[in-house]
């Protein structure tokens, strides 16, 4: 059978399900695979709903998301609550920057994408006019700087997801508002804690988090913040696009908090 007639077939069959009208019982979750190089295929598997309850408050203010390299977190902020708007290429060239409360730039953002190379002075004037920038991990093969101060990433990363949290200043506002965070919010992380940690910063960064992996060095360079004029500059390599769509509950805390600035 060719690829189309398979999914003739499938689509003739999904129309059919969908005929047996209302008050249907539904007990599997039907995918399909469809790639050029394999045969087309349905996989049934039992459904399944994951409920998760989360405690959480929601920074005021309009958030801008840039994207990176096929996240999903702007839509995972928008399901709880976040306002958030697609920044695009024309918007990083022209746009009002200065609407938006914080500005949050997505994974690989930095490499994958030549206008935020090309918009860096624009994004750390946003932030020196009073904005929040979040700058989400990014690879070493960066053409230029990522920080409005000298901030160096590195091969780093917390590969064990249960490895306990330090505060560095339990104080620090972005551990405190609007959401208090505790060594809790770390619980039920998967696959890891971060990659490309930041290696070596200026001294107008301080970092607030501290990781090790057994046996390891303690890493400091999960989280760093500078202030830079009104506003604030955060760089994190923590995986928060795996913790977000895996519904973990401290993780949109934390981000959160980034978004809000501490303030």
């Amino acid at each position: 059978m060719d690829r189309d007639a398979g999914r003739a077939r499938h689509l003739a069959g999904a129309r059919r399900r969908r005929d047996h009208g209302a008050g249907a019982a539904w007990s599997l979750r039907e995918d399909t695979i469809d790639y050029g190089h394999i045969p087309l295929e349905v996989v049934l598997r039992p459904a399944a709903v994951r409920l998760v309850p989360l405690s959480l408050h929601v920074p005021a203010g309009r958030v801008g998301y840039v994207r990176g390299s096929g996240d999903s977190i702007a839509a995972d902020l928008a399901h709880v609550g976040f306002s958030i708007d697609d920044v695009d290429d024309e918007a990083l060239r022209t746009g009002d920057l200065g609407r938006y409360t914080a500005i949050v730039i997505g994974i690989r953002a930095y490499n994958a994408r030549p206008a935020v190379r090309a918009a860096h002075a624009r994004l750390m004037a946003y932030a020196e006019r009073g904005g929040t920038l979040i700058v989400q991990y990014n690879t070493l093969a960066l053409d230029g700087p990522i920080g409005p101060f000298g901030l160096e990433l590195g091969h780093s990363r917390i590969t064990d997801e249960t490895a306990a949290p330090s505060f560095l200043d339990p104080t620090d506002p972005l551990l405190v508002i609007p959401n208090r965070i505790t060594a809790a919010d770390f619980d039920g992380w998967v696959q890891e804690r971060g990659l490309y940690f930041a290696s070596k910063w200026d001294a107008h960064y301080h970092p607030v988090l501290r990781f090790s992996d057994p046996q390891e060095a303690p890493l400091d360079g999960a989280v760093v913040v500078a202030r830079h004029g009104k506003g604030r500059y955060i760089y994190t390599g923590l995986s928060l696009f795996r913790q977000l769509p895996a519904g973990v509950p401290g993780a949109y805390r934390l981000l959160a908090n980034l978004i809000g600035g501490g303030r």
